[in-house]
């Protein structure tokens, strides 16, 4: 027999592998180990059970379709083909899909994805953020055509007038919905950030439908979220990945609404129940203290009232006398003053000098003459006596010098 080369031995047993129906479409279960993310995005990792184990090799285009992280010892089915590594000579698993054992695959992407939040603490009630009691502006984060919009709508309206309300219409299904969903909360933080609370979800749907409100991007956009939000996906029965991040959870979106905004009606009401309370209690302590008031002893009350009377009294007239010698006092001040202006306004007064034989002499246009310089012979004089006036006409000047007289020429 003719000696084959190693290149031809592997050559034959991969054609074998790749011809065999049984090799080339089969199911392996297993669990997983020693898992190597390559920077091109293929996985390699080893499946096993208690007595031996395979090399696997997932190619990139699978990875990238998965819902969920694989990690080791995970329970899987594996659907794929074995494949020979010639040059190597060594043959492996190559990967098509991968399920998890007893779980579908979106209740497993769900259960990881839940407990790797869950562990880094994004649940936590330390925190949630508290919601307004009376918020003026909301915002509405869900589809223009669905249901919820149109629910949520009716019970604002129906609840309160008070509220600004925002719709900010989004993609809630489909591949490129988590982004959409993202997208527009950081929007709303970013431009609207008065917005006091955020109402985000959708109606019912199969779990794939609701899948969106299940990715960890709009896990963590909920929890960076500045504004509180409450999630509203699906029904009673619907959980999801936002609920748990969310500040609060609400059971269906029409439910969202009645917890985010008060019903004015009932707080109308109420307030009409805290009124009448209120004017009963006053009414009782009303009563209370006119029954304290009847037992207090009035004799001694109208001693205590007489004594203080009293009191003021006296005060009042220390007073009154104090004023009245004030007054006197400074009465007495002003008529001296006004005694010695008095004295002083009739040192002044011209008609004492008249009185002593003296006149007062005034030129024609009547202003006073203090000098014969200012006359002269023929000039028209005025004398102004005490019992009248005299006109007069110079003659004569006589002037005085050093004591002397002189006589003027005429």
């Amino acid at each position: 027999m003719r000696a084959v080369t190693v290149s031809q031995l592997n050559s034959l047993i991969k054609r074998i592998l790749q011809t065999d129906p049984l090799l080339t479409n089969l199911t392996v279960r297993g669990e997983l180990s020693n898992l190597k993310y390559h920077s091109n995005g293929h996985v390699y990792f080893t499946l096993k059970d208690s007595n031996s184990r395979i090399n696997c090799f997932l190619p990139a285009d699978v990875a990238t379709r998965l819902r969920y992280e694989l990690i080791d010892e995970m329970e899987v089915i594996l659907a794929g083909y074995i494949s020979v590594y010639e040059k190597g000579g060594s043959y492996s698993l190559n990967v098509r899909d991968v399920s998890v054992e007893g779980e579908g695959n979106l209740a497993v992407a769900f259960r990881l994805l839940k407990e790797k939040l869950e562990a880094e603490g994004l649940f936590d009630t330390s925190r949630k953020k508290s919601l307004p009691a009376f918020p003026h502006k909301l915002a509405i984060v869900t589809s223009p055509t669905g249901a919820a919009i149109t629910d949520m709508l009716r019970i604002l309206c129906q609840r309160t007038q008070m509220t600004d309300i925002r719709f900010f219409p989004c993609l809630v299904q489909g591949n490129e919905a988590a982004a959409d969903i993202c997208q527009t909360l950081d929007l709303i933080n970013c431009e609207y950030p008065d917005t006091e609370v955020i109402l985000l979800g959708r109606g019912g749907g199969s779990l794939e439908d609701l899948w969106a409100f299940n990715e960890e991007a709009v896990a963590r956009a909920i929890a960076r979220s500045n504004i509180p939000i409450i999630s509203a996906v699906g029904h009673e029965q619907d959980f999801t990945i936002s609920d748990l991040a969310a500040d609060l959870r609400a059971a269906t979106p029409t439910h969202a609404a009645e917890l985010a905004v008060p019903d004015q009606a009932i707080l109308r009401l109420r307030v009409q129940e805290q009124g009448q309370l209120i004017e009963q209690r006053v009414r009782q302590q009303l009563r209370h203290n006119r029954l304290r008031l009847d037992r207090l002893n009035v004799d001694n009350l109208l001693s205590r009232l007489t004594a203080y009377l009293r009191d003021r009294q006296e005060r009042n007239e220390q007073l009154y006398w104090q004023m009245n010698r004030q007054m006197i006092r400074l009465l007495s001040e002003k008529v001296q003053r006004l005694h010695e202006a008095a004295l002083k306004l009739a040192a002044a007064d011209p008609t004492r000098v008249l009185k002593r034989g003296y006149a007062e002499v005034r030129d024609k246009e009547g202003n006073p003459l203090t000098t014969v310089e200012a006359s002269q012979p023929g000039d028209l004089l005025t004398l102004i006596l005490l019992d009248g006036k005299i006109n007069c006409y110079v003659q004569e000047i006589w002037r005085t010098s050093h004591g002397k007289e002189n006589t003027a020429d005429i």
